[in-house]
């Protein structure tokens, strides 16, 4: 079943459970972090943005994310000519809510520094501007001190992938999610005396928003791309793995700024080879891909009862997609990511 949301609402009634469960165009779920009811520590809210340079050299990937047990702060460098990844991360402590990430995805200002990396987040008027640094990421070269900008460019026609769901062992613990893709993406970033610039004709970002109470373990498959195709932006967000999806999927396809959605969609993997090619096949026949990686972002973390095993796999496409209307938009090579993630968290 694909439950379409169409219109405005709060997203938690006054126990705490999901208002109506389904996916939706725009974020029309209205979150409010006091009506979850729910210990603050299972609470989880994030911002995680990426941009991808199309000609395959470079990319950047930026996570602000309050976990209740812990903040977790990361700036990535990809290297896709040297196949590689260049991390900055670090941690808060029992931030509990206070790290203020805002309650709606279209705007606000989130920030965090430490003497490792700061970031700052700041959404406005169709804008997103995320500024970062991390003035001790070494790249492959050797070369110190990563410090950028980057605006990401959101017309407001702009459909995006939204989706409420809660898990059927507690409906109190649910998953509202925003994946906003094919933001046109400008500006850039240094890393030593080197300059890394995205091109807003063919580059773009996107944005993976979240807010939550979660269970205590999870496993989660996640894919997204966007660039141009025939010079028309497209992309798409695929994923499963965690909660009840029997409401809707978070499968879809994105055309010239309209969402053409899909059924479920399954990642076929080597887990033990994330290198190794992967496929994706769906149930209705509309998504179709190999995926060849390019490099496997991976990191593996136990504190106490909090663990956490982590491939991000940045790759090439190869396959088609078929749009509501039946036309199949075909890519090759369309560099893009997909992930499997456990968390006991």
């Amino acid at each position: 079943m694909q439950n379409e949301i169409v219109s405005a609402m709060d997203l938690l009634d006054g126990s705490g459970r999901i208002t109506r469960e389904g996916w939706a165009r725009y974020p029309y779920w209205r979150y409010d972090r006091a009506k979850i009811r729910s210990n603050a520590l299972r609470i989880k809210e994030w911002d995680y943005y990426s941009a991808l340079s199309q000609d395959g050299r470079f990319g950047i990937a930026l996570t602000m994310s309050d976990l209740g047990y812990a903040g977790l702060f990361a700036i990535c460098f990809l290297d896709f000519e040297r196949r590689t990844s260049h991390q900055v991360d670090t941690l808060s402590v029992l931030p509990l809510g206070r790290t203020g990430f805002p309650p709606v995805s279209d705007e606000g200002r989130i920030s965090f520094g430490d003497k490792k990396l700061s970031m700052t987040f700041v959404y406005a008027g169709g804008v997103r501007t995320l500024s970062f640094s991390a003035p001790g990421l070494v790249n492959a070269d050797g070369e110190r001190g990563l410090e950028g900008a980057i605006i990401l460019t959101q017309p407001p026609e702009l459909e995006s992938v939204n989706i409420a769901t809660s898990w059927a062992e507690n409906r109190r613990a649910f998953y509202y999610n925003r994946k906003l893709n094919c933001m046109q993406a400008s500006g850039g970033f240094t890393i030593g005396k080197k300059r890394y610039e995205f091109d807003p004709a063919k580059d773009f970002g996107e944005l993976d928003w979240g807010r939550g109470r979660w269970t205590y373990k999870n496993r989660w498959y996640w894919g997204s791309a966007a660039g141009l195709a025939g010079g028309v932006p497209f992309g798409w967000n695929i994923g499963y793995g965690f909660s009840d999806r029997s409401p809707a999927s978070e499968n879809a396809v994105f055309y010239a700024g309209k969402v053409h959605k899909l059924d479920e969609v399954t990642f076929h993997i080597d887990t033990s080879d994330y290198t190794a090619p992967w496929r994706f096949t769906s149930s209705d026949g509309r998504f179709e891909m190999d995926f060849a990686p390019l490099l496997d972002r991976n990191s593996t973390m136990a504190i106490g009862p909090i663990k956490s095993v982590q491939h991000q796999v940045f790759g090439e496409f190869t396959g088609k997609a078929v749009l509501d209307d039946g036309q199949a938009i075909r890519v090759d090579r369309f560099l893009g990511f997909a992930e499997d993630v456990l968390n006991w968290w």
